[in-house]
């Protein structure tokens, strides 16, 4: 096995477990091309540091999956760390009321660089760099030697390479279309082989699941960035008066009144509109339109002829804009899945435009990565979900 070496001032933290390699940790920086295998990771003086893997992706270009350098990465090494993943997600292998979870969360499970989602009995591979897909037959044999019960497979693929598909079936059964999931006693209709996403976000179950308990229940809502309504669906399964979905997606209309029709919920006062949602506030203002819920969940990044958006960037000025439509003593529900915008920084830009908006206001709830999506403790930075629930009292 090839060695790559770390150079003197990193090699502190991956002795207390940091698992991401990012460039400037390489004593070498050819050790950059070795990709495609098994590397061991020491220190400039050939101590050991652990075993893995260098595969460039958004978040660096390798990870540490072992500690033992007696121990090899091979089926049983997999086979062990599935099945901890198994047996952390009990709770959610037994519970009939929500069948889509994540299975397996990458490095917060141990393996850095793939993570596996269940839609009930069918299984979403998401691939995140070359390396580890490389070893892709073994790592597939070894998750289904532990979860057998799986039906079908599909993958997606979120790095460069020349004729891959972004997304296939790969094992088993073909899946339905829509393929039902239960979430919180709601159905949510995703497709497993429609481009990069599925229709639905996991890690936000939990917030949905106080939507659908009735934080909303008698609530005008305004749901902005609301990509198939899932949000729309929470509150008005949890008795909202009203909603309003705002994606600038022609797709948003389609797939929001599927996701109302699979919960047998009607139309009736419940609106999608295809529009830019800056272009929605300031219709909204000119209307005097207001709400008592507004729920921000934008994407991290994007552009259109009019403008770019980023939630580092522009996430207050977008909190500023949506304050002046909610009511006194209303209700807004500010998230981000940027994994690198800080949590105390995302605190400081919402109330930063709440307070440019002229309002107080009360912090009344946060959420982060729900129990499915493990974190590991040596990597902090893996809990990216921030979700905020403010009320505003003026």
């Amino acid at each position: 096995m090839e060695k790559v070496k770390i150079c003197s001032r990193s090699v502190e933290k991956f002795r207390k477990g940091y698992p991401l390699i990012v460039a400037k940790d390489l004593l070498n920086a050819g050790d950059e091309k070795k990709t495609k295998q098994w590397v061991s990771f020491t220190t400039k003086n050939n101590e050991y540091l652990g075993t893995g893997y260098i595969g460039r992706q958004n978040k660096g270009i390798g990870w540490i999956l072992s500690r033992n350098e007696h121990v090899p990465l091979n089926e049983d090494f997999f086979k062990n760390v599935f099945e901890e993943a198994k047996r952390n997600r009990g709770a959610f292998l037994q519970d009939e009321e929500t069948t889509a979870y994540r299975l397996f969360n990458g490095e917060g499970d141990g393996i850095g660089g793939v993570t596996m989602d269940a839609y009930g009995e069918f299984v979403l591979v998401t691939w995140y760099n070359e390396s580890i897909y490389f070893f892709k037959n073994l790592i597939m044999d070894s998750f289904l030697a532990v979860f057998p019960e799986c039906r079908g497979m599909y993958e997606k693929n979120r790095f460069e390479s020349k004729g891959l598909p972004e997304t296939q079936h790969i094992y088993g059964e073909i899946a339905p279309e829509p393929l039902l999931i239960k979430e919180n006693g709601a159905v949510f209709a995703t497709y497993l082989n429609e481009g990069m996403m599925t229709g639905i976000f996991l890690d936000q179950k939990e917030v949905r699941g106080r939507l659908i308990d009735g934080m909303a229940k008698g609530l005008d809502v305004l749901n902005t960035f609301s990509y198939t309504g899932a949000f729309s669906v929470a509150v008005a399964l949890g008795g909202a008066k009203s909603t309003v979905s705002v994606d600038l997606a022609k797709r948003s209309r389609p797939k929001t009144e599927e996701m109302f029709e699979v919960n047998q919920l009607s139309l009736t006062n419940h609106d999608i509109i295809v529009m830019d949602t800056f272009d929605y506030f300031r219709y909204a203002k000119r209307k005097n339109i207001s709400f008592d819920l507004v729920i921000l969940d934008p994407p991290g990044f994007a552009r259109n002829k009019k403008r770019t958006f980023s939630v580092s960037q522009n996430y207050g000025e977008l909190v500023d804009d949506a304050a002046s439509l909610i009511r006194e003593n209303g209700l807004l529900l500010a998230s981000t899945n940027v994994a690198n915008l800080d949590y105390g920084k995302f605190v400081s830009l919402v109330e930063k435009g709440l307070r440019a908006a002229g309002r107080t206001f009360e912090l009344l709830e946060t959420h982060r990565l729900p129990a499915d999506f493990k974190v590991s403790k040596d990597f902090p930075e893996g809990n990216y979900l921030k979700v905020l629930i403010y009320r505003l009292k003026n």
